[in-house]
């Protein structure tokens, strides 16, 4: 087989990298080494940065988005008892969309299917070669036979162990890690949410937060070790731990039901550098992880696929090359600076340890930044996602 751009992954990133691609006749086949009802049931990230929701209009996938998701001006910031709010509209003048990120998979897979879009599910055994050349190949098994796609570039979103970065010669690429002591304990339920916005609440027990996919539908988490084992949580123990951490006024108006989903994911922040070999391209969770306390993961997917589609785009259509050759620094600017803020606000939120001198500090840092024009001004830029400049706005 032969195309412009082999992309690796059929999560988010592939799918709106190859929707983009074709809108504007750029040829491009997507692996995927899962079926498409596991890719499209995979609990993921529910907060759109207003520049993400603007990429889904760009490639017209965003009827469904527009029409059942939330709208959220502010977001709160729970602590010492109360609850403040920080007013992203007023303060930055942007909003963030609440829309899961199931949901947008099933627009893009059937906005990609419908145009006849090349997507290949269960694509096994994926192996990149020749990609410092100019006839790079993507090598992979499909319903038992070995198969080769032929391109011009490989586009790897295919997530933290996915083969992308693996791929990339080793002592051309650096990665930067912090681990962090604890992870979230998670549990999705068909009840109507405790607070309007999504809510992150700091207490001595640990943190919690109150988020939602729907006005029926509620994402509940709370900080638990590392090494916590899910089945040992109930669904009594998780509510009733839940309760404790968040304001009495927020507590009490949380409705309770079964669990739909409840899993514990741990927490890191990731990058590698550069995002570019040749012609093999990082994107997404191949390039870096982020802690989700700032709900920049998926955003910062759609952030390079907006540079990388701009950059194949112009080399197709225009013949630049300039757009490509800054795709890894234009990239990683933004991811350091989304690092940043995602560390920060997990700093200030989670408890690491018995440190109550450092507690003490977290609830000065949050009575400031809630106080402060200026702080508030800070968060709101951060949350609702940093602008765009020059070719990339």
């Amino acid at each position: 087989m032969r195309t412009q751009v082999a992309i690796i992954g059929g999560g988010p990133a592939g799918l709106l990298l190859s929707q983009l691609l074709s809108l504007q006749g750029v040829d491009c086949v997507v692996l995927e080494r899962r079926s498409r009802a596991y890719v499209e049931g995979r609990i993921r990230a529910g907060v759109l940065e207003q520049g993400t929701a603007d990429l889904l209009t760009q490639a017209n996938v965003d009827e469904r988005m527009k029409r059942e998701g939330l709208v959220h001006d502010g977001f709160g910031l729970a602590f010492d008892g109360r609850s403040e709010r920080i007013h992203l509209k007023k303060f930055a003048g942007g909003s963030v969309i609440v829309y899961g990120q199931t949901e947008l998979t099933k627009d893009l897979n059937d906005a990609r299917l419908a145009a006849g879009g090349k997507i290949i599910f269960e694509a096994e055994c994926v192996s990149i070669d020749d990609f410092d050349t100019a006839a790079p190949e993507v090598v992979y098994k499909h319903e038992g036979e070995t198969r080769t796609i032929q391109c011009d570039f490989v586009a790897g979103c295919d997530g933290y162990h996915g083969v992308a970065r693996k791929s990339a010669p080793q002592n051309a690429i650096r990665e930067f890690e912090r681990i962090y002591p604890f992870g979230w304990l998670g549990v999705l339920s068909e009840t109507p949410p405790a607070t309007e916005e999504v809510t992150y609440a700091n207490h001595s027990r640990g943190f919690a937060l109150c988020s939602m996919r729907s006005l029926t539908r509620s994402r509940y988490y709370i900080q638990v070790p590392s090494d916590d084992d899910v089945g040992a949580w109930s669904d009594d123990a998780f509510w009733d731990e839940l309760r404790r951490r968040l304001p009495n006024a927020i507590a009490e108006r949380m409705v309770t039901g079964p669990s739909i989903e409840k899993s514990i994911a741990p927490l890191r922040s990731f990058v590698a550098e550069p995002l570019r070999f040749g012609a093999l391209f990082l994107a997404g969770d191949a390039a870096h992880i982020v802690p989700p306390t700032g709900a920049k993961g998926l955003n910062l997917a759609a952030a390079d696929v907006r540079v990388l589609a701009r950059g194949l785009i112009a080399h197709y259509l225009e013949g630049e090359s300039d757009l490509l050759d800054r795709y890894s620094d234009v990239c990683l600017d933004r991811i350091w600076k989304a690092e940043r803020f995602s560390w920060w606000l997990t700093t200030v939120t989670h408890r690491f340890g018995e440190d109550e001198f450092g507690h003490r500090i977290q609830l000065a840092e949050l009575d400031y930044v809630t106080g402060s024009d200026a702080g508030q001004t800070t968060v709101a830029e951060n949350y609702i996602g940093l602008p765009f400049e020059g070719p990339f706005a």
